[in-house]
């Protein structure tokens, strides 16, 4: 199937990432009305040939004459006026330069099979439809019947150690009764009495041994399918679980609860209990009757041992970590603690009997097989604070698990090495908890760790400490990994921009578009025409960029924070581009009407700030906002409120169509305060009324103050959200700039 006709086919929030991929520099008409010619063309080796981009654009402007051929035909006036308009925009803009359309074109192609392959995968893993994980696949179905298959074979077991209990006491009194004839009769009776008795006994002796070596290799096929399930529940089941959990942790799609997997586990445990019951009936039944060759003497042991090393090593798969460390006043920020503050984890074991209720008692330890390689690596040594043991119970969950939550738990460090080969944030500590189970004459000692966490002790110390958990998670499953960044491993650009959206979808309602991650990708990467497999070092995610104080992350890290708590309305809606670059800014907003805007992120501050750019003679844009300009007007209100001075001294808003042609009253109006000032207390542009809501650049308190003198303004003082901008006379300060 043609690679347009798969996208027409995907979900609705797939589609709304690909209409943003398009616009007027490659429309998305072209691309649907020429789709089979499209995708047959090598664009991205015309991308970096001049001669064979114009070869290849000059059959683009043929292939459109001949599609408006058929429009004519079809009478289709519509379709003839697009289709004459996109060809008269693109040799206007790129018969000069032929390679910039065949990169765009190659660019939105490789952005498709991203998005189609992005689809794909949470379809395959039951996430796209299924976020709660109710999906069963194949392999699961397959897993069902085989766990039912053992339990099936496990009670006909049963009904067969019955049927060997009966002919062996069958055989045993038969014997008895012979030895006591024997004793009682003499001479020729006794000898042919003797005869038939023995004859009796001979074949319900063949009759009990067959029987019993019958038993004997069905229980070594069960133990055999049981240790087959079993690596399917622990080996894959269970591990894929923990890799879901990685993902859900660092911000992908939920995590499936252990519900499940714990049903399928108990039942093969209680299946293999069971067999171990039988098999320690089989060792009663030898000591009554035995004999030469006696199968039971021969293979019973190897089958005990068998049995117990699979309920063992069951009992010890089961015991996971259920919820990961975390603070509770950073629950979107899990496996990241803080020295001195309270953190919260649970664990469970997914063998759900009973008879373990209350008896299981779990200890807490941080460290403690780090000792020394803390010493050889030079990092620090925590201990746990609080009440770091607790008892397993039925009666905290909800669905009656068996399992223990730690509320109260916290770290405090007891050595600092005075050489470390790792900073603070690239720590990596693990959490070990530890429990004895007596079960069944069976001592069991089980332990389970968490997810490497990093301990910082400051909280400015967070967003480096996630960025380790970020590169982490997404680049291993080595549950123990502590040594993961003396030579941290490089990641992807698919990798890292699946992790990148994550940071957004998980707290808001709307990851990042391709166009976005497109940008994200040129600002980490530069300029290319396919991202897909390009390698992103460690130090190029989270070490200060050239010529800037700080890292890319830190400076992403700041814009997720800003939208969270200062924009988050205005992001859901999907009236914030965020992630534009200056020169595609200009692209999409030049051949728009004056006063149409856009909101897109600084590039080159650190601090989270967002600023509008919009459409004039020029494209202009205002200066950036931060968060404590946000903090007492929120962002909807500034951009209503937001005015200039025109030529004629009169104030007017430069921001009329919010991209691509949204009404700003329809975008923001509903989340501004009904108290704003109206629009006519507006006309005094040094009103303390009329510029309340309103603001423009840079400049000192006094400058504008001067500035106002000058404009025979009777004021002294204007506040930061009170400045207004004469641009009659005067070439305007810093409220807009020409980019």
């Amino acid at each position: 199937m043609a690679q347009w006709n798969q996208l027409q086919q995907l979900e609705t929030r797939y589609l709304e990432q690909l209409y943003h991929l398009y616009s007027d520099s490659f429309p998305m008409e072209l691309r649907q009305f020429l789709a089979p010619w499209i995708e047959s063309q090598d664009w991205a080796y015309a991308a970096n040939k001049e001669s064979h981009a114009t070869l290849v654009f000059h059959n683009l402007l043929g292939e459109i004459d001949q599609q408006y051929s058929r429009f004519l035909q079809e009478n289709n006036v519509l379709y003839q006026h697009n289709l004459r308009r996109i060809k008269q925009h693109l040799q206007s803009k790129y018969l000069e330069k032929p390679m910039e359309i065949a990169r765009i074109v190659a660019r939105c192609l490789w952005e498709e099979q991203r998005l189609l392959q992005t689809a794909t995968t949470a379809a395959q893993d039951g996430t796209a439809s299924h976020p709660s994980g109710t999906v069963v696949t194949e392999k699961q179905q397959i897993l069902e019947h085989n766990l039912q298959d053992i339990r099936k074979r496990v009670q006909d077991m049963e009904q067969k150690m019955k049927m060997l209990e009966n002919l062996q006491d069958d055989f045993d009194f038969n014997y008895k009764t012979l030895k006591k004839l024997s004793q009682d009769m003499n001479g020729n009776s006794q000898a042919a009495a003797t005869r038939q008795k023995m004859s009796q006994l001979e074949q319900m002796l063949s009759a009990l041994d067959q029987l019993r070596r019958q038993i004997v290799t069905e229980m070594a096929g069960l133990l055999s399918a049981m240790d087959f399930v079993q690596k399917n529940l622990t080996d894959d089941e269970l591990a894929d679980w923990k890799r879901r959990q990685q993902i859900a942790c660092i911000g992908g799609p939920p995590n499936i609860c252990l519900d499940r997997l714990e049903t399928w586990i108990t039942s093969l445990a209680e299946s293999q209990l069971q067999i171990r019951q039988q098999i320690k009936k089989l060792e009663e039944l030898q000591q009554k009757v035995s004999y030469k060759g006696d199968p039971i003497i021969q293979h019973r042991p190897a089958l005990e041992e068998k049995i117990v090393d699979l309920f063992r090593n069951l009992m010890k798969s089961a015991f996971v970590v259920e919820r990961q460390p975390c603070m509770p006043m950073h629950p979107d920020r899990p496996l990241v603690i803080k020295t001195g503050v309270q953190f919260t984890n649970k664990v469970r074991l997914l063998v759900k009997f009973p008879e373990l209720n209350y008896q299981l008692k779990i200890k807490v330890i941080i460290d403690k097989e780090s000792g020394d390689v803390a010493a050889i690596r030079g990092s620090r040594k925590f201990n746990i604070l609080g009440t770091n043991t607790k008892v397993m119970n039925m009666e905290e969950s909800n669905n009656g698990s068996l399992s223990a939550e730690f509320k109260h738990l916290v770290s405090d460090c007891l050595l600092v090495s005075i050489v470390a080969s790792l900073i603070v944030t690239e720590e990596l500590h693990l959490i070990t908890f530890e429990t004895e189970v007596y079960h069944q004459g069976l001592k069991m000692d089980l332990e389970t760790h968490s997810l490497p966490v990093v301990v910082i002790s400051n909280i400015c110390q967070m967003p480096n400490a996630w960025a380790s958990i970020l590169w982490y998670n997404m680049l291993t499953n080595h549950p123990k990994n502590v040594n993961f960044f003396t030579k941290p491993p490089v990641g992807t650009w698919d990798q890292v921009a699946e992790v990148l959206s994550w940071q957004f979808s998980s707290t808001t309602k709307r990851g990042l578009t391709i166009e976005q991650l497109t940008t994200l990708a040129e600002k980490l990467l530069g300029p290319c025409v396919n991202y897909s497999g390009c390698q992103i070092t460690w130090a190029k995610f989270c070490k200060n960029m050239a010529g800037k104080g700080f890292s890319f992350w830190v400076w992403l890290d700041n814009i997720i924070d800003l939208v969270k708590k200062y924009i988050l309305a205005l992001w859901n809606e999907g009236y914030i581009l965020g992630f534009i670059s200056k020169e595609r800014e200009r692209a999409i907003l030049s051949p728009k009407p004056p006063g149409t805007f856009l909101l897109r992120f600084s590039e080159s501050s650190k601090e989270g700030v967002c600023w509008a750019g919009w459409r004039k003679t020029q494209i202009q844009s205002v200066e950036p906002y931060t968060k404590q300009q946000l903090n007492s007007m929120s962002f909807a209100e500034i951009i209503m409120g937001y005015k200039i001075m025109d030529a004629t001294n009169i104030l007017v808003s430069p921001l009329v169509y919010l991209f691509p042609e949204i009404p700003k009253e329809d975008a923001f109006g509903k989340y501004c305060r009904p108290e704003a000032a109206p629009e006519a207390e507006l006309g005094d542009p040094c009103s303390s009324k009329s510029i309340r809501n309103l603001w423009s650049g840079l400049g000192t308190v006094e400058q504008e103050a001067q500035d106002c003198r000058q404009a025979g303004a009777k004021c002294t003082h204007l506040s930061r959200q009170s400045r207004v901008e004469k641009v009659n006379h005067d070439p305007p300060r810093q409220a807009y700039r020409s980019l």
